[in-house]
């Protein structure tokens, strides 16, 4: 059973056997005949004035826990197995096609990023903004970039995105050196140990939400990411599953897809890393595409 799997069979919810259901029945009837039922439950049973006794007690089966009360109890998905999960989807999933890579931050009430930010990049480096510093129109960007895909202090070219080593150790390390050699400077200087480290996980996130990376990569990435202590299920959400990483970040994951939908951090086109203020964070959409809006 692979990770999709055994997330599908911890979501998926047993249905009572014939005797639990039988069982139930009898004992609701009862109570019925005998006036046996708390004063307490009066409002509830209101609800049900005017119904047969043996429709009420189907009512009353179908209100109740699925399982039985003295079943097993219902287990909780952790947050790294939507993440395993997730990496499964996406090492499946098509690689996509089109002639610019788009990418579209927005806030979970549907309104622009307050920043404003959307964008489309060639793989020749030619790329164009839409947002509140553009008036909401789509412009291009006046120099064309070689490098023009950005982890956290990193540019590269789609060839060397594409070219990412998908095996984890070797893609975690890759990284790493990057960014050991990257001038990126913050308002204190150059990056330390502890920028760096923080730089690689983020850059991970980029993978997974905003990059044309293979799925093979974008699976890496989400297995390392499930590798670090702290992630939590959030619960169920708009998109898939948010989860809480262990930097304070937060994504919403789809495991049945292997996409992320929503997020609190992502990369921009310049490599800066940009944390969305709305509490709910952002949606966040990103694939192929053949369209250039007007």
């Amino acid at each position: 059973m692979n990770d999709l799997q055994t997330l599908r069979a911890a979501l998926a919810t047993d249905e009572p056997s014939q005797d639990v259901v039988d069982r139930s029945r009898h004992r609701l009837q009862n109570r019925i005949r005998g006036g046996r039922v708390s004063r307490r439950r009066t409002g509830w049973l209101i609800a049900g004035a005017g119904l047969t006794a043996a429709a009420a007690a189907a009512v009353a089966i179908a209100a109740m826990p699925v399982a039985p009360v003295d079943g097993p109890p219902v287990r909780t998905v952790s947050g790294q197995e939507i993440l395993l999960a997730a990496a499964t989807a996406a090492e499946r999933s098509p690689e996509g096609s089109g002639t610019y890579w788009h990418v579209k931050v927005t806030e979970a009430d549907g309104a622009a990023v307050s920043s404003g930010y959307e964008y489309w990049i060639k793989p020749d480096g030619q790329s164009w903004m839409r947002g509140a510093k553009t008036g909401g129109e789509v412009m291009p960007i006046g120099a064309h970039s070689a490098t023009p895909f950005s982890l956290v202090a990193v540019d590269l070219t789609l060839e060397q995105l594409r070219a990412l080593p998908a095996d984890p150790d070797a893609l975690k390390a890759w990284i790493a050196e990057a960014l050991e050699r990257s001038d990126a400077r913050t308002s204190a200087g150059r990056l330390t140990a502890s920028d760096r480290e923080r730089a690689g996980f983020q850059s991970l996130i980029s993978l997974v939400s905003a990059l044309p990376a293979t799925p093979e990569v974008r699976a890496t990435a989400f297995r390392l990411i499930a590798g670090y202590p702290g992630v939590q299920n959030l619960g169920a959400v708009p998109g898939g599953h948010g989860l809480l990483l262990p930097e304070g970040e937060r994504l919403v994951v789809d495991p049945a897809t292997g996409r992320v939908n929503g997020t609190s951090v992502f990369v921009t086109m310049d490599g800066a890393v940009y944390k969305v203020a709305n509490p709910a964070g952002a949606g966040i959409n990103a694939e192929w595409t053949n369209v250039l809006p007007g």
